[in-house]
């Protein structure tokens, strides 16, 4: 299945809602239709831009801004909004109030005026009568307000709660901002990996300041440090980046183990969805070992993940942050989502539909420690070049590698194991294996040396051998 990373320009943040006016409208002149009461939204900036390659889009890649509307529709009464919501017709939250003329003579004008009088005075003794309470209530402080009962004891947020897991991983994520030589850049998110001052974030997040660039991460209390890339993996869509002057109380977060995850777990993701740091949201896992190819159409390589499934949201943003289980470890690395084509907000840029993947973080852990190691990537490999199209029932070993080179690679893997161009592999060890893609990222989940029991058809008969996966250093 192919998806696009999550992380595209950040599009403006909902502006604030005006204040309105204490006093009604004003009501409008006759002949004219009555304006409604919404003025339209006005174009603010993000704080942060956003980006990734295609979270997902790839950072620095620049989208439209949308056109949020605020603030929500207007009454039946008021003029209709402009087409997909982007934004209402004139009319303010601050029309100024004129005193209607007073009516002359006597009858009925009085009785309005005596029942206002009255009403007054009766407000006045109600105002009165609650100063009064309160004071005798609150006689030691001279305060007007009636504390609530705390009779009933502290608020407790439990470790396990959602709002106990925010507190205690929050502190360890950052929204990292990645600015290219030339300007382009955008926003994700990545997490602490060890007291030195190693962040892991997504590849496609940090791409742009690779070489030469710009790079920066904030913490939740706001404090904000250079950073440098020690090493990104494109095939994995994985970095580690280290912070510059890295301060001596950082807190890692804690690794869970991903083979462990059970479908319907509790998840708990991280990020900046947006540009909105320090965003928590929620889910479970829908699905795992699901097969993505992530790319964001701009002719880079793609990234191939055995990748787990959530419904926690996730957007452009989202990129690079830890997804958490219920007692906040990390299960996985948040990097991609699923998407209907059309862009949210009114442009071209995706958001979340509940379909959100994230790299599976005993995965990840062996490519960042690789990383910070040599500042290279180590893939496995089984030294056969296989087919990236669709349909064709397994991963085919094409006839011709790629550049030129011998589909199945002398004296590798796949060679010394039998295999020929041709035949189509179907499982490796349980798992089925149904395009190219698939056989990428399952294999890719393995270190090299690692035995593994490949399936393949040829001729129409099943055959079965074991590969000892190889090795392959770096992205080219």
């Amino acid at each position: 299945m192919s998806t696009e990373n999550e992380g595209t320009a950040v599009p403006p943040a909902p502006s604030a809602p005006p204040v309105p006016v204490d006093a009604p409208a004003a009501p409008a002149p006759q002949g004219q239709a009555p304006q409604g009461p919404y003025g339209q939204d006005p174009q603010g900036q993000p704080g942060h831009g956003q980006g990734a390659p295609g979270d997902a889009g790839r950072p620095g890649v620049s989208s439209s801004a949308p056109d949020p509307s605020w603030p929500p529709p207007p009454p039946p009464t008021a003029p209709s909004h402009g087409d997909g919501g982007s934004g209402y017709g004139a009319g303010g939250w601050s029309s100024s109030y004129q005193q209607p003329a007073p009516k002359s003579g006597r009858g009925r004008g009085g009785l309005i005026a005596g029942v206002l009088v009255a009403a007054l005075v009766a407000g006045g003794l109600g105002g009165g009568l609650g100063y009064t309470l309160a004071k005798n209530n609150d006689d030691s402080t001279g305060s007007t307000t009636v504390s609530a009962s705390t009779s009933g004891g502290d608020v407790k947020r439990d470790p396990g709660t959602v709002a106990g897991v925010a507190a205690k991983a929050l502190p360890s994520t950052v929204t990292i901002e990645a600015e290219g030589t030339s300007g382009e850049g955008g926003t994700g998110t990545g997490f602490v990996f060890d007291k030195q001052g190693h962040i892991i974030t997504n590849n496609h997040v940090v791409a742009d300041a690779v070489d030469g660039g710009k790079l920066t991460a904030t913490f939740p209390n706001g404090k904000k440090y250079d950073a440098e890339v020690i090493g990104n993996a494109q095939g994995y869509d994985v970095a580690v980046i280290k912070l510059k002057d890295a301060p001596g109380d950082l807190k890692p977060l804690t690794l869970g183990d991903s083979d462990k995850v059970a479908v319907g777990d509790a998840t708990i993701a991280i990020g900046a969805p947006f540009g909105l740091s320090d965003t928590v949201t929620t889910g479970i896992i829908s699905a795992k070992n699901r097969p993505v190819a992530s790319s964001d159409g701009s002719g880079s390589q793609a990234s191939y993940m055995s990748a787990l499934q959530t419904d926690a949201s996730i957007n452009p943003g989202n990129s690079g942050g830890p997804l958490l289980d219920a007692q906040g470890n990390v299960i996985g690395i948040n990097s991609a989502i699923q998407s209907t084509g059309n862009g949210g907000f009114g442009t071209g840029q995706s958001g979340s539909i509940g379909l959100g993947f994230a790299i599976p973080i005993n995965q990840a852990e062996y490519v960042a420690q690789e990383l910070i190691k040599t500042g290279k990537p180590v893939y496995a490999k089984i030294g056969a070049s296989v087919s990236l199209d669709d349909g064709s029932g397994g991963a085919k070993i094409t006839d011709q590698g790629a550049g030129g080179a011998a589909p199945v690679e002398p004296g590798g893997p796949a060679a010394k194991a039998g295999l020929k161009p041709g035949d189509v592999i179907t499982k490796l060890d349980d798992r089925v294996i149904d395009s190219g893609p698939t056989l990428i990222g399952e294999i890719w989940t393995h270190k090299p040396g690692d035995k593994v029991t490949i399936t393949y058809e040829r001729g129409g008969k099943q055959h079965t051998v074991d590969v000892t996966l190889g090795s392959r250093v770096g992205d080219n």
